[in-house]
């Protein structure tokens, strides 16, 4: 049996960028697919562009099921977490406005991996993740993300910084949906829930598998880029909690000679 994906983008007038992520969505060879777009009552051109969209994926016979939610929220994980209720699928991602899908292939690279995973390990993968590029607003490649994940991925090893891109990890949704995202966190609570949903994989001992393939071409410039020294501190308050006081502060030591080279 196919598995399902839940996509999910976030969407405040988002119109400059949203086009690309949906026709990248909608150009998936992979057929099982819902996409979830959680709005928070744009006042641009967001909604009528979702309503072609969704036109058109009904229009293709139903391939792809566009779900829109448009509603005042209380911010980027808020609604972040109203996705995590709604969502359907086997496994979710979130895919943001601006973000983009980098082949019509992806999803079926991450339904082969996962097929791979359970016929090798009799077992559903917890977390499928893979690699990212960096894209500027035209959505033109600019490089290569610093941060690479590695072959073997566990929950401690973010204590090395954020592996995986928050939009190349498609985590099993039940257990997503157990570890909502923590609202005390401004700009790093995709660093906390990363985390924890593969501490929770981990417990159920689901593995987690890297996807031979780059998965998101990511947005230069996000909401933790814009306010730089706030997620820091964040993000010291992140680790810190998983990882203790000594290892992290042992890591950002790490960190600042790392970036001196």
């Amino acid at each position: 049996m196919k598995i399902r994906f839940s996509i999910v983008t976030v969407t405040f007038n988002a119109a400059p960028v949203l086009q690309r992520t949906l026709d990248s969505v909608f150009a998936q060879s992979y057929d099982e697919v819902e996409h979830l777009i959680i709005d928070g009552a744009s006042k641009d051109a967001t909604l009528q562009m979702v309503a072609t969209y969704k036109q058109q994926s009904e229009e293709g016979q139903g391939r792809h099921r566009v779900t829109l939610v448009s509603e005042p929220d209380h911010g980027l994980y808020d609604a972040m977490n109203k996705a995590l209720r709604m969502a359907t699928g086997d496994y979710l991602v979130f895919l943001n406005a601006g973000d983009v899908l980098p082949s019509a292939h992806t999803l079926k690279a991450v339904a082969d991996t996962y097929a791979e995973a359970k016929e090798r390990d009799g077992k559903e993968p917890g977390v499928m993740y893979g690699d990212t590029d960096v894209v500027d607003n035209e959505g033109n490649f600019l490089y290569h993300r610093r941060l690479q994940p590695p072959r073997h991925l566990s929950w401690r090893s973010f204590k090395w910084g954020m592996l995986v891109c928050h939009q190349a990890f498609y985590a099993r949704t039940e257990i997503a949906r157990e570890v909502p995202y923590n609202l005390d966190y401004r700009y790093s609570a995709d660093v906390d829930w990363c985390i924890r949903v593969m501490y929770q994989a981990e417990q159920r001992q689901l593995p987690l598998r890297r996807v031979p393939a780059v998965l998101v071409n990511y947005l230069e410039g996000g909401m933790s880029i814009k306010n730089h020294r706030a997620s820091l501190q964040e993000r010291f308050a992140v680790m810190r909690s998983h990882y203790g006081l000594l290892t992290t502060l042992a890591m950002h030591v790490w960190f600042v000679l790392r970036n001196l080279k």
